[in-house]
């Protein structure tokens, strides 16, 4: 029995096959336009499901990962700090890292674009499938701080199920609690046990890390597993952001005059 067009919609909603919805009157007019075989229209059809599907589920990590935006390697300016560690950048990109369970330390002077490579790793990722989950490390740590049991056994979990954790900024306020500090260590021995790849960054030195933590020893355990399996990428140069704000300035001026 031949199926009306109503009743065609009517199964696609069912079966929750939005892609086909969308674009079904169309595959059908360019069918018969071009008198397209049936397993070439059929195949268009599939595939516009497949896109369908693709499209909200990326769409769907990349909001679950918490990053703010959908950065890239391809809108970096290398030539500005030609020293930075372009092929080691892109090794990350690769994702290779993260199917074998390590680390990326990124540790550099501020405005060099250490921010910008661990959002573009970490927006691959969600292309690719992964789980991801993105955190402004000082500020995330303070609210855990101030959370209650039941908030800070979720977060955790948050920080210690995904398949990549980018702590960013680690240490920009300097001296962080010793709650947090315990968080740390915490999310740093889950995730080794589970291999579970972090990359962090930071404006410190691991040298210093003790200080900020409190804890010379709390800091060699983290260092320790952190670093056992783990890239060490050094950004130097200048800064980016006294770049944009020194080119904002005389554009400002060249308005005016």
């Amino acid at each position: 029995m031949t199926m009306t067009m109503i009743e065609i919609e009517r199964a696609l909603r069912a079966l929750r096959l939005s892609g086909i919805r969308a674009t079904l009157d169309t595959r059908i007019m360019e069918a018969q336009a071009t008198q397209q075989p049936f397993l070439e229209t059929f195949s268009a059809i599939l595939q516009d499901e497949l896109d369908r599907r693709y499209s909200r589920l990326t769409e769907r990590r990349f909001k679950q990962s918490r990053l703010d935006e959908r950065t890239t390697l391809n809108d970096f300016d290398w030539r500005f700090n030609p020293k930075l560690p372009r092929q080691a950048c892109f090794e990350l990109h690769t994702l290779k890292f993260i199917t074998e369970g390590s680390n990326a330390l990124i540790i550099g002077k501020p405005g060099t674009g250490k921010s910008h490579v661990a959002k573009a790793v970490a927006y691959q990722a969600t292309l690719q499938g992964y789980n991801v989950r993105y955190a402004e490390a000082d500020t995330e740590f303070a609210q855990f701080a101030l959370a209650g049991p039941d908030e800070q056994s979720q977060a955790l979990r948050a920080y210690t199920d995904p398949d990549l954790l980018v702590l960013d900024d680690m240490f920009l306020a300097r001296r962080i609690s010793d709650l947090s500090a315990e968080l740390l260590q915490t999310i740093v021995h889950q995730r080794y046990k589970l291999r579970r790849s972090i990359i962090a960054t930071s404006n410190r030195v691991v040298e210093d890390w003790g200080k900020y933590l409190g804890d010379n020893t709390m800091s060699t355990t983290i260092l320790d597993r952190l670093m056992h399996r783990s890239a060490m990428l050094q950004f130097e140069g200048k800064s980016y952001r006294l770049k944009e704000a020194a080119s904002r300035i005389a554009r400002d001026t060249t308005n005016v005059s």
